[in-house]
């Protein structure tokens, strides 16, 4: 016998009492696919967002695989704990729905982590488009910055647009890089190195130290030629090593100063009201996204139209024109 939710009322007092069973729950409710599901995160979302604090700290982490996000995280997070903080890790992972699995914000990667009360960690949910993770990482976010969690750090799959996404909803951006390996070799685009507030050379361990500092001193010049940002940061690269801990404490200093600098120049405010509109944009084009394609003027000219499309018979533009004209006429 499958054992009955609790009522929204007891989900929104225990999140607000840091209750990391009610938590969990709530965030499986966020990623459920069942409308009445939804409806019941959207209620305990709405519940708990006029009282939110202002001032914790999203940061989103990146980098190609083999950059070593996971072992970042896990130091960096340790760090945080034992400074007092409690910290959030979340992951945007649009690819596990063609790999089968999250090959992220994995638990048995952050062992140590995971085993503190002072941490939480989330997968992202498998099987859903960038849009949809995006936005329920978005909602996730409220929930444990509600229980709490004063620094909730964003992990991406660094290649693809789901850097965008967490940019969008972040204060602070971080690209994890490797020693000895290009930019071609990385899968990292320019336009992602540009997105960085920080960049961190990760790995600077063993022989590969002389490789590490090599990398940063190729990105510092790189980033003197970037324009400035309408942050008013200039962007700053360093190296770590994240498996054995060194350099993971100055890594934070700098996010610090970073913090402060944007706290005090007003765009850390301004970021967080643009935040807000994405997010509203985001909602809506979901919102009717899902409007049209349940409307049964589009379902039945989607029905006749498709096989004529892969028959070659007529253009997916013309057949587009038709369902788009089908779905106006019937508003």
């Amino acid at each position: 016998m499958r054992r009955s939710l609790p009522d929204i009322d007891t989900f929104v007092h225990g999140i607000r009492s840091a209750d990391r069973a009610l938590l969990g729950q709530a965030i499986t409710l966020v990623e459920s696919a069942r409308e009445d599901r939804q409806a019941m995160a959207r209620e305990i979302i709405a519940r708990l967002h006029s009282d939110l604090p202002g001032d914790t700290f999203r940061v989103a982490v990146t980098g190609a695989p083999g950059a070593g996000k996971s072992t970042f995280i896990e130091a960096l997070g340790m760090h945080l704990v034992a400074q007092g903080k409690r910290v959030a890790v979340l992951a945007i992972d649009p690819s596990s729905a063609m790999s089968g699995g999250s090959i992220l914000g994995d638990k048995t990667r952050m062992e140590q982590l995971s085993a503190t009360e002072m941490a939480f960690i989330r997968p992202s949910p498998s099987g859903d488009s960038l849009g949809g993770v995006a936005r329920k990482t978005r909602e996730a976010m409220v929930l444990v910055e509600a229980a709490g969690f004063d620094t909730v750090i964003v992990e991406t799959v660094g290649v693809g647009q789901s850097e965008i996404a967490a940019q969008r909803m972040t204060d602070l951006f971080l690209l994890l890089l490797i020693p000895g390996a290009g930019d071609e070799l990385q899968g990292i685009k320019r336009g992602i190195v540009e997105m960085a507030d920080i960049l961190v050379v990760n790995k600077a361990d063993g022989d590969r130290v002389k490789l590490a500092n090599q990398a940063r001193a190729h990105y510092l010049n790189a980033t003197h030629l970037l324009p400035m940002k309408p942050s008013g940061w200039a962007p700053e690269v360093l190296s770590c090593s994240a498996l054995e801990n060194r350099g993971v404490p100055e890594v934070w200093q700098r996010m610090e100063a970073f913090k402060a600098q944007v706290q005090d120049n007003g765009w850390f405010q301004e970021n967080r009201r643009q935040q807000a509109r994405y997010w509203l944009e985001d909602t809506l084009d979901a919102g009717l996204k899902d409007l049209f394609y349940q409307h049964p003027e589009v379902k039945a000219r989607l029905a006749a139209l498709e096989p004529e499309v892969l028959a070659g018979r007529i253009s997916a533009i013309d057949a587009a024109m038709q369902v788009l004209a089908a779905f106006k006429k019937g508003l």
